[in-house]
């Protein structure tokens, strides 16, 4: 190994970070999980990326790659293996004035992309944290404020640059390796390092965002009318419930629907919202019209010692009621879970099964459930946790690789649909047979 290391200091541009380095603490772990991790390598080119591919897949060791760590399945960081930290890889540059393609580095957070774009009045439909990693959000799916009208982030991605677990540079495009390109779209990372993304953007006014709150008691009849009211809704709307906050007073807290409308005409914006404020009882409301990197919220990091786990599930139309109900039920419950109810449909639903590996297009809903707090506490939680998806289960199509905190066979399989999982196994084959890139919900090739 320590040839292997002194080889690797000699063609690795960047930081070599091993335990008992000044800036060890800092880099092992990942947001949500500590680490331990033998080597954190921190490239600054795509040739680093290429040596950090080549020493990780001759040490042996297992590997993590890293671009924003907040994997709830905590992806980003490892025990006495190697992480490979793209955070310096993280520019923003239009390529393409005509078109709006942005190239965005693999390291980068959708905060510097929100405000690289802004003063060229552009957006790219992402997700709702600045701190958050473009490379993990894209490449398994990009659920966001813009997810109606543009779809998922992974839907706007026109070509990525991509190194192999043999160490060599590929361009994933439409016209060039066509089957990876697929395969990222929605595979997440098992099949490279993702060092560039180009995202085609659009132009973009300040939009409508914000929470409007009903009480608790009002919970069954404000859900279903919103997720009915949704279908015909328009397409600038993408709408957020969620309920049982155990910061807000958890089976008391109110049902919060956050909005956003993508446009900054006040009586389109009215027509629009309105209807959700009719839903109930309104007891907060503060939509306002502000900035598209201004909906972003900062991303926390818990306290040492707090374990965040969550599970999601798709809902479609024939679901979607009983999904509700049950939810609305578990809310009211004692100490239920956070839960959160995401609208997709619109431009997601248009894009044809198969064209992506991301499997899950007809779903008019993706809901989560979420626990925290000590170890033990959540821990403890997880018999009624199971006891709500087991009533669940019969009414849920697949899971949101973005919110599982686990990578179980179970998980994968619902993850990714068998059909697509065979076509995802050929294209590990080809680019990953050893399975180099095993730190994700896996493909095994």
């Amino acid at each position: 190994m320590s040839s292997g290391v002194e080889e690797l200091r000699r063609e690795f541009g960047g930081d070599v970070i091993e335990p008992g380095a000044p800036a060890y603490e800092s880099v092992s772990g990942s947001v949500l999980f500590a680490g331990t991790p033998a080597y954190v390598l921190r490239p600054k080119t795509v040739g680093d990326v290429q040596a950090a591919v080549k020493f990780a897949a001759a040490s042996g060791l297992s590997l993590a790659v890293r671009g924003g760590g907040h994997g709830f399945a905590g992806f980003g960081t490892n025990d006495g293996g190697v992480v490979i930290d793209l955070g310096e890889l993280a520019g923003v540059e239009i390529v393409d004035e005509e078109r709006h393609v942005v190239r965005v580095g693999g390291g980068a957070v959708w905060g510097q992309v929100a405000n690289a774009l802004a003063p060229h009045g552009l957006g790219i439909s992402s997700g709702d944290t600045k701190s958050v990693g473009v490379g993990g959000l894209t490449l398994t799916g990009g659920i966001g404020w813009k997810v109606r009208k543009y779809g998922l982030t992974l839907d706007n991605l026109v070509a990525a640059e991509v190194v192999t677990a043999d160490a060599e540079v590929v361009t994933a495009s439409a016209d060039e390796n066509p089957e990876l390109f697929w395969a990222i779209r929605g595979g997440g990372g098992n099949f490279g390092v993702v060092t560039a993304f180009d995202f085609v953007a659009h132009p973009t006014t300040e939009v409508f965002h914000g929470k409007i709150a009903f009480p608790a008691t009002e919970a069954a009849g404000v859900l279903q009318g919103w997720a009915d009211y949704l279908r015909t809704a328009p397409e600038e709307l993408t709408s957020i419930a969620s309920f049982a906050n155990p910061f807000a007073g958890g089976a008391n807290a109110p049902v919060e629907i956050q909005v956003a409308f993508d446009g900054d005409d006040p009586e389109l914006a009215a027509q629009a919202i309105d209807p959700i404020r009719r839903l109930g009882t309104v007891i907060a409301d503060d939509v306002v019209l502000k900035p598209l990197a201004d909906t972003l919220e900062e991303g926390m990091a818990p306290p040492p010692g707090i374990r965040v786990f969550t599970r999601s599930g798709f809902a479609a139309k024939e679901s979607v009621s009983e999904v509700l109900r049950i939810l609305t039920e578990v809310g009211a419950s004692e100490r239920p879970p956070f839960i959160a109810v995401r609208s997709v449909g619109g431009a997601v639903s248009r894009v044809p099964e198969g064209a992506t590996a991301y499997a899950h297009r007809q779903a008019e809903l993706m809901f989560m459930t979420t626990v925290l707090g000590p170890a033990p506490v959540v821990e403890a939680a997880f018999p009624a946790l199971a006891a709500i998806w087991g009533r669940l289960a019969p009414h849920v199509n697949g899971a949101y690789g973005n919110f599982l905190a686990t990578a179980t066979d179970e998980d994968v399989a619902a993850v990714y649909p068998a059909e697509t999982y065979q076509r995802l196994a050929a294209v590990k084959r080809q680019y990953d047979p050893g399975n180099l890139f095993a730190g994700n919900h896996n493909i095994r090739p």
